[in-house]
């Protein structure tokens, strides 16, 4: 069953709804052969999107948003971490969010997280963007240390060094991502979190779909418009082959209004997170398939009484343990003192 709530973006135009629904992953076997990303396309957009920087703070609605309930998962972990890696890290929007106090179960503000780190590294490899908003107040409430690097499948930190690895909104950027989730398992301390968030392959369904339509009316063929990503089916078993235990996967949909698709596209692009596909069509999309695609989608995807065309981002949460001799572990098959059977009722019974 699904649960919606609702949460207004800082900027008036946008209407954010949420719906979740937890669920468990599973995956068919094997890596990645081929190389799916450009990573320096995808550098190159960081860094002109950070450029400007008031519009893409502006755009930061989304990833501020979901590094803060990346951030919640952590108040479930009673421990203090001294040494925490964010990969991936973008302007520091898990920083901000560890800085920001939050609410109990009464709804009275409690320290922020940030009391229970004593360090933050925050990785990236564009430069504009990490350090974008490195004179904020919040890098004041929290012990942070920036760091550049060329590609984020190679970490360069030694085994055993964190406390807990976090990530948000970055690694459905990563071409192999089994063998980073290796080195990260490597990086981790035992008995040590891995928590991270990325987009899943329902997120913008819509725009993917009418693109494609208007594709075929104008030009009588497809071409990639949207980056593919990784399903959710796929997560728990990446994570259980990487060597993580007590694994947790759930799914959230998260769904934005905006007046239209040029909004979206435009708000796509500050976010840095234009199509970088290797071998994308090169060039703006034409007038004749933008037009065409305003057309389709709203005709598929806006109800009467919307403010807004709808865009769906599918997140999908994760947490992974490094494997420790101390971790609670599963009892042995047949181990049990109680059947079943005998709980659920599904005994003998007599036939009438």
């Amino acid at each position: 069953m699904f649960s919606l709530h609702t949460i207004r973006a800082n900027f008036p135009r946008r209407y954010i709804a949420a719906t979740s629904v937890r669920t468990y992953a599973s995956q068919t076997p094997g890596n990645p052969m081929l190389e799916v990303f450009n990573r320096k396309t995808k550098q190159l957009q960081k860094d002109r999107a950070a450029q400007n920087v008031e519009e893409s703070r502006k755009v930061d609605y989304l990833k501020d948003e979901v590094a803060m309930r990346l951030c919640e998962r952590l108040l479930d972990i009673k421990r203090e971490f001294h040494n925490v890696l964010d990969l991936g890290a973008n302007s520091c929007n898990i920083a901000r969010a560890l800085t920001t106090p939050n609410l109990d179960t009464a709804g009275m503000q409690t320290a922020p997280l940030a009391e229970r780190i004593s360090k933050l590294t925050c990785v990236e490899t564009s430069h504009a963007l990490l350090h974008r908003d490195e004179e904020l107040p919040f890098n004041k409430g929290i012990d942070i240390t920036r760091d550049v690097i060329s590609d984020l499948e190679s970490l360069p930190y030694q085994p055993n060094t964190f406390d807990a690895v976090l990530s948000s909104l970055s690694i459905h950027w990563i071409n192999d991502l089994p063998a980073l989730l290796e080195q990260v398992n490597t990086i981790l301390k035992p008995d040590s979190p891995f928590i991270a968030a990325m987009f899943g392959g329902d997120t913008l369904y819509e725009l993917r779909g009418s693109l494609q339509l208007a594709d075929m009316e104008r030009r009588g063929g497809v071409s990639p418009h949207v980056s593919p990503l990784a399903d959710v089916k796929d997560v728990g078993n990446l994570l259980n082959r990487a060597g993580f235990k007590m694994l947790t996967v759930d799914v959230e949909d998260i769904v934005v209004e905006f007046p239209d698709t040029f909004a979206l596209m435009h708000d796509l692009q500050a976010m840095g997170e234009s199509n970088a596909v290797l071998h994308r069509e090169a060039g703006p999309l034409s007038r004749e398939v933008l037009l065409a695609n305003e057309a389709i989608y709203r005709a598929l995807h806006m109800e009467d009484g919307d403010r807004g065309i709808p865009a769906t981002f599918r997140m999908i949460y994760m947490i992974g343990w490094k494997e420790d001799k101390n971790q609670p572990q599963p009892l042995q098959r047949g181990s049990g003192d109680v059947n079943l059977k005998d709980i659920l009722g599904g005994g003998d019974f007599e036939k009438p």
